[in-house]
């Protein structure tokens, strides 16, 4: 004789629990590989232009070598535009990862 057992009722809460951490899960994955290219892109900004310097050297930029733009004013605007563009993308990923989750949008 085979004996199953009843499906258990479905639970509201487990289910909102497990879309939460589906979406915690994706949420923490997107902003981690967002991250880490902005840190490779700060330190090929920060560190490549000093390393490259001579090659840089080569070309210009409003009258003056690549090197020296870079290190000059070149590396300060592109932190300012990691950190923009960090803000803006984060902000993004936040929200749709609390709908994901089915929070109220803030």
């Amino acid at each position: 004789m085979n004996q199953t057992t009843p499906p258990e009722p479905r639970n509201d809460h487990d289910d909102a629990a497990r879309r939460r951490a589906a979406a915690r899960a994706a949420h923490w994955e997107r902003s981690r590989k967002m991250t880490m290219l902005l840190l490779v892109l700060w330190l090929a900004t920060g560190f490549g232009t000093v390393f490259f310097a001579r090659e840089l050297s080569r070309f210009e930029v409003f009258g003056w070598p690549l090197s020296f733009y870079m290190a000059a004013q070149g590396a300060s605007l592109v932190s300012l535009a990691i950190i923009g563009f960090y803000a803006w993308r984060m902000r993004r990923l936040d929200r749709e990862a609390r709908t994901a989750a089915g929070d109220e949008p803030r």
